[in-house]
């Protein structure tokens, strides 16, 4: 080809080239391969990106963006935020979560290391002063019982103070003791039936055992029984010790049971002069929060007892009818005992219950005692399962799963009286923590501003935002 006809053709070439160039109003596009996926959905959003010019020098590239001023119709160019420069005006969102969740993580962490110190302290202080504590409670209890026929005397029958309370603790230690009294008879004609038949009982299994294949003598039942005896005289230090403290046991009981009863007295004699005083102490600023929480914990305590109450009556009279209808003797004494033994939970029903099976076994034999079982059992089910949740939950607005780990945490600490404890004592914490909750959110408290967490598959969605979002210059 000649030459000036190949300059002329490349001049024409570059010069059509240029004006393509000059009259371009958009970027021109990358492959689909190169292009960035995040500017690919925002251009699917309608916030595509704005114009840019791509030049290549060497093996080095520089994007130049071209974006449209809000205020003025002049374009500006902007550089935009790549891998290598990242964007430090706006933080990425999965960042931004991140340090929300570790934020309220940290601040719930420490409100329960605070809670478990506070528990732990309180613990340490109960155990210390158990020999006090244990007769306030018991009192503040049998009080929420006998507190209504105290105030009716003195409402209707214009009774003073200390002569109501007096006629009331004295009239409920008549109508307790008048109750033994008459189970008292049919205790000891029924103890003499019951100790015939368990002799009975066992020559029957005297019977039994020589009549199993293994070939046992009379003579050596008898030996067996001779090195029991035996072991039983030599053990007689441990249980000489053994009786000790059971002897210790019963008289720290009956101290217990006196100062509970004389604090019952004062606390019917001058309750209603505890929480005016309190108040006044507390000030006027607590005082009134005082007497609020006091009063919720009063109510709380006195629907414990009568759903404890409601619970051992109706334990004792279904068991009841099962011993009358067997034939099991002692079936009135065992039903008052079942009806006493609900206000101990787990501990009380699963003690007399076996003391029941084993009336009927000795008495009636195996056959009457596995249907007494399968009785208490089903009942035991009713119980646990039916009454406690349903109305402990709504005397105490309990849960059943916080009030079996009540129980539990109770007696392993504190044993049967910790079992009997457990409950009212969470009761009154319950009561305690939402009065103040109530408080934080009448008061615009510290609480939380956690707003809910963004799902997963928004946070590539949020971060493309907050990258196309203005930096403030």
């Amino acid at each position: 080809m000649p030459a000036p006809m190949a300059f002329v053709l490349a001049s024409s070439t570059v010069s059509s080239v240029w004006s393509r160039i000059r009259s371009c109003s958009g970027p021109w596009s990358e492959p689909p391969s190169s292009r960035d996926p995040k500017g690919v959905r925002a251009e699917a959003r309608g916030r595509g990106p704005a114009s840019s010019l791509v030049t290549a020098t060497g093996s080095s590239s520089q994007v130049v963006g071209l974006r449209a001023s809000r205020t003025a119709g002049s374009v500006a160019p902007v550089s935009e935020p790549t891998a290598s420069t990242p964007d430090d005006g706006a933080v990425p969102a999965r960042e931004r979560l991140v340090e929300r969740g570790l934020a309220v993580a940290s601040r719930w962490v420490l409100r329960l290391l605070v809670v478990a110190a506070g528990l732990v302290v309180l613990g340490l202080g109960i155990g210390r002063l158990w020999s006090i504590v244990l007769p306030v409670v018991l009192a503040l209890i049998v009080t929420t019982v006998l507190s209504p026929v105290a105030r009716l005397m003195e409402r209707w029958l214009r009774f003073p103070h200390a002569l109501s309370a007096a006629v009331t603790l004295v009239g409920s230690l008549a109508l307790v003791g008048l109750l033994f009294a008459s189970l008292a008879p049919s205790v000891v004609d029924q103890v003499g039936q019951v100790a015939t038949s368990a002799s009975v009982g066992l020559e029957k299994v005297e019977d039994w055992v020589q009549s199993t294949p293994l070939d046992i003598t009379q003579e050596q039942v008898e030996t067996l029984v001779a090195e029991a005896q035996q072991r039983l005289q030599e053990s007689a230090a441990s249980i000489a010790a053994g009786v000790l403290i059971g002897v210790n046991a019963v008289t720290s009981g009956v101290i217990t049971l006196l100062l509970t009863l004389v604090l019952v007295f004062f606390f019917l004699k001058d309750g209603h002069r505890f929480l005016p005083w309190l108040e006044r102490q507390a000030g006027p600023r607590a005082g009134g929060h005082l007497r609020e929480v006091g009063r919720r914990s009063w109510k709380v305590l006195a629907g414990f007892i009568r759903t404890q109450a409601l619970v051992g009556l109706v334990d004792a009279m279904l068991i009841g009818a099962g011993l009358l209808i067997v034939g099991v003797p002692l079936a009135l004494p065992l039903a008052v005992l079942t009806f006493f033994g609900g206000f101990v939970p787990i501990v009380g029903a699963v003690t007399v219950g076996a003391l029941a099976v084993l009336v009927a076994l000795v008495s009636n034999g195996l056959t009457a005692a596995i249907i007494i079982f399968v009785v208490i059992l089903a009942v035991q089910q009713i119980e646990g399962n039916v009454l406690q949740p349903f109305l402990q939950g709504r005397s105490m607005n309990l849960h059943a799963a916080v009030i079996l780990l009540a129980v539990t945490l109770g007696s392993t600490l504190f044993g049967i009286t910790g079992a009997f404890l457990a409950v009212p004592f969470t009761a009154v914490a319950a009561v305690v923590y939402r009065y103040v909750d109530e408080q934080l959110v009448a008061a615009g408290g510290d609480h939380p501003d956690v707003g809910p967490v963004e799902p997963s598959d928004r946070i590539e969605d949020a971060e493309a935002e907050d990258e196309e979002e203005p930096r403030a210059d």
